[in-house]
């Protein structure tokens, strides 16, 4: 099942869920996806069960509220400071021709050699899918920010005056409420474009948090559930009437150096990150980059990440903020 939120006429929230290729239904008396979330958090319910229980309404045209710029993201929190943004990475292995390399690479450089990225990188390999009942290695970990930084599918991505760069990075994000008792409860997964500051990060590996605290997309559709083992899509973006960028984008534990499971416990393990009611929107990494091929975005320019199994294409133009001027004063 997918679910996705979009603005009514009257400003309200309005859910809607749909099975893959079928029209979108609007949930009976549904506040919000959190809202559903949390119920089914603190009752012991799945999220299926109780948008069964809540029942269907109208039929809700999802292509045309995405045209009409409606479009919310897929959940949000009433207090946008507990909606947390982060992410791992070095956690995709690319693609089938380049993974033996990469691979054979690590195994036989001598340790002292090897770049932080490509040690952090090796750990992974080799300790990114424990066995059952055992604990993995933990990834690089990143913030990226709150509700405040998310940017709904069809809204700008906005770049700030001072980054030296705005890139696309398409990944999946797993998507999770706190339930009352600490417990975190996944909802699904839903495609994300975990914007970043390539130039800047390339800088020195120590700028990766500059890089990284930046708006982020996500959506427009959950897919409730456990994400397919293989997850084959593309990532595009377009300049006018033009494609200037266009790849195939790889994802789910076939393609990766961990499993979800161990990437989750290494988020959550932090009691911070297990306050009842927030809500955390988690990427988990990419390995299909446009600056890698020597891209570089352009004001304007808009970003497409689809995969067929996720629902409707997550898209978003680029704009660059006007300058700032910020001064601390004294109180």
């Amino acid at each position: 099942m997918l679910i996705s939120q979009i603005k009514g006429a009257s400003g309200e929230i309005i859910v809607a869920v749909r099975e893959p290729g079928a029209a979108a239904k609007a949930v009976k008396g549904a506040e919000s996806v959190y809202a559903l979330a949390m119920e089914a958090a603190n009752g012991g319910k799945s999220l299926v069960s109780v948008i069964e229980a809540h029942g269907y309404g109208e039929t809700v045209d999802l292509e045309k509220a995405y045209a009409d710029g409606r479009f919310l993201p897929p959940i949000t929190h009433p207090d946008a400071a507990h909606l947390h943004l982060t992410g791992t990475g070095l956690t995709h292995l690319g693609s089938a021709a380049t993974r033996d390399s990469m691979h054979k690479k690590t195994s036989e450089a001598a340790e002292e050699t090897l770049t932080d990225s490509m040690k952090m990188f090796k750990m992974g390999l080799e300790g990114g899918k424990p066995a059952a009942g055992q604990k993995g290695v933990q990834p690089e970990w990143f913030y990226k920010g709150n509700g405040y930084g998310a940017a709904a599918p069809g809204a700008p991505l906005v770049s700030p005056s001072f980054a030296l760069d705005g890139g696309e990075e398409p990944e999946m994000a797993g998507i999770y409420v706190i339930a009352k008792d600490g417990t975190p409860f996944r909802i699904g997964f839903a495609l994300s474009n975990e914007f970043s500051d390539h130039v800047t990060e390339r800088i020195n590996y120590l700028f990766l948090a500059h890089s990284k605290l930046r708006p982020a997309s996500f959506g427009p559709e959950i897919r409730i559930g456990a994400a397919p083992e293989d997850i084959r899509g593309t990532s595009r973006i377009k300049r006018g009437d033009k494609v200037i960028f266009e790849k195939p984008f790889l994802s789910g534990e076939a393609n990766m150096s961990h499993t979800f499971a161990n990437l989750e416990y290494h988020h959550f393990k932090y009691g911070l990150f297990r306050v009842p009611g927030d809500v955390h929107v988690h990427m988990f990494g990419t390995a299909t980059l446009s600056f890698a091929d020597g891209i570089k975005a352009e004001e304007g320019d808009v970003f497409e990440i689809e995969v067929a199994d996720f629902g409707l294409a997550l898209r978003n133009p680029l704009k660059v903020a006007a300058e700032e001027e910020i001064a601390v004063k004294q109180l």
